[in-house]
């Protein structure tokens, strides 16, 4: 950890390596390069840290309450934001992001420093909480912390933690609607907030069509929304959104893959089962068997070969023999096509009048990636049936977190056979989706071919091992899954 403030006990010493993770972790996403990321985050530290001190020994208010603040991590992202507000405005904004130099100019930055009645309904909500209250709000939701850690850390009993949880986004909620109802508005945004209310107090309640396109055309509404309906899983969006603002989404996914690094995902155990649930473990274990029980054929069907080579026999035909079920690991730049496997029987073995199109899927490994690989012709019908036999080389795993009228974000999670040192992942929309955001990988899109490609940090991925990543995309019309998913070249068979 870089040079920080003093920590004034053992208990901000603790809190303080927490912190700055997740101060680097959103100083990352709003900076260029991973320099400028740390000066930014050293910045921000010291002024947030600053900032809560003071609040912590300020007056207090009458019967004996402080004035409302955030709890302190979201009060740190909140002092990034603000830093990089300030390199924008002393000149310093080469070293941000883009697209924040664009948001911090425009009238949404506007909201989060203007009249309180006008700020994000989730952060007047989360500082209306009380400090006990909004800490586990944000640890459990934002920081996707499991609840015997938070417990532990609040010194809360963990048997009824989840029942303090549950009564928290009640509170949360209610100060929401008390906000909303506060909040300057015209007559057609005052004539839905009772039927809002109504609507986002049940799971089993239908929206009204006039209700549900209101929502689809105003913000403020919209953001209300997000924030009354607590069952569906928005509430963790609606609190990073709205009180982070810029990049809330992206950070939100980052946490949550922090959060699961540290609690071992990815291996399975007790710890899966506990973090992932039963059918997420019991998959990441049956990929792990299925990966020792291909490793243990091969190994077998190469040992029975050198067993029948007759004396004298060429070693080069063993080789040819061995590297059947073998693929080459794709160089990192995406031009040249991936050599095909040297005894695969040709894929154009029909005449060329009864070749056929599929936009689903390919069936050809040795393809090198493209804009329009899915409407090459497809090869005979008995590759196909020899393929079945044998393992794919990766699988993927297509995950929908959020979607509103306008765009959604997903992760992809690829489990690869082999080991790798680095690699890239490509698929096709069907309805016109385009990605504006990726995190843990670099994105590239022509026309309706994605490519994800490895970050410097997450290249090597081990045998059995999972990569992945995130993106926020834009969506109209219809939004259906991508299709077409190959890894260095080599399709991957969808995860059940």
């Amino acid at each position: 950890m870089p040079d920080l403030p003093t920590p004034q006990d053992a208990a901000e010493a603790a809190l303080f390596s927490e912190c700055w993770d997740a101060v680097l972790a959103y100083a990352d996403l709003c900076t260029s390069g991973s320099t400028a990321a740390a000066q930014l985050g050293r910045e921000a530290f010291a002024h947030g840290t600053r900032e809560s001190r003071a609040a912590e020994t300020g007056p207090v208010r009458s019967a004996g309450r402080r004035a409302a603040r955030l709890p302190r991590i979201p009060l740190l992202l909140t002092a990034v934001r603000t830093t990089a507000a300030a390199w924008e405005e002393e000149g310093q904004g080469h070293k941000l992001d883009p697209d924040l130099r664009l948001w911090l100019n425009s009238d949404k930055a506007d909201r989060y420093t203007g009249p309180p009645l006008t700020r994000p309904l989730a952060l007047r909500g989360l500082r209306d909480l009380q400090q006990a209250d909004a800490e586990l709000l944000w640890l459990a939701e934002v920081e996707a912390l499991p609840l015997s850690v938070v417990a532990r850390r609040l010194g809360l009993d963990p048997a009824t933690a989840a029942d303090e949880l549950q009564q928290v986004r009640t509170l949360f909620r209610d100060r929401c609607h008390r906000n909303h109802l506060d909040t300057p508005m015209d007559a057609q945004c005052r004539s839905y907030a009772r039927l809002l209310d109504a609507v986002t107090r049940s799971s089993a309640a239908d929206t009204p069509g006039d209700l549900s396109r209101h929502l689809a055309t105003c913000v403020q509404c919209a953001e209300a929304a997000a924030c009354l309906r607590l069952h569906g899983g928005g509430l963790p969006g609606a609190l990073a959104g709205g009180v982070i603002g810029w990049g809330g989404l992206a950070y939100l996914e980052r946490r949550r893959r922090a959060a699961e690094v540290r609690l071992g995902a990815g291996r399975p155990g007790p710890s899966d089962k506990a973090n992932d649930g039963p059918e997420d473990a019991e998959q990441k274990a049956r990929v792990a068997r299925n990966g020792l029980l291909v490793a243990a054929v091969l190994v077998s069907v190469l040992a029975l070969g050198v067993s029948m080579m007759p004396f004298g026999g060429s070693g080069d035909d063993l080789g040819a023999r061995g590297d059947v079920g073998r693929q080459p690991v794709a160089d990192p730049n995406p031009d040249p096509p991936l050599p095909s496997a040297p005894t695969l029987p040709p894929a154009t073995s029909k005449p060329a009048g009864k070749t056929t199109q599929d936009t689903s899927k390919s069936e050809k490994p040795s393809k090198p990636e493209s804009s329009d690989r899915h409407t090459e012709p497809q090869g005979t019908s008995s590759p196909t049936k020899g393929d079945e036999s044998e393992s794919p080389a990766c699988r993927v795993e297509y995950d929908l977190v959020n979607q509103w009228p306008d765009g959604f974000q997903a992760t992809v999670t690829v489990t690869s056979s082999k080991s790798l040192d680095s690699w890239r992942v490509s698929w096709s929309f069907r309805d016109g989706q385009h990605v504006g955001q990726m995190w843990d990988a670099a994105v590239s899109q022509d026309g309706s071919r994605v490519t994800a490609t490895a970050a410097d940090y997450n290249k090597s991925v081990p045998a059995g091992g999972d990569l992945a990543f995130g993106f926020l995309a834009s969506w109209r019309g219809k939004n259906s899954p991508p299709y077409d998913f190959t890894l260095n070249g080599q399709d991957c068979a969808k995860s059940s």
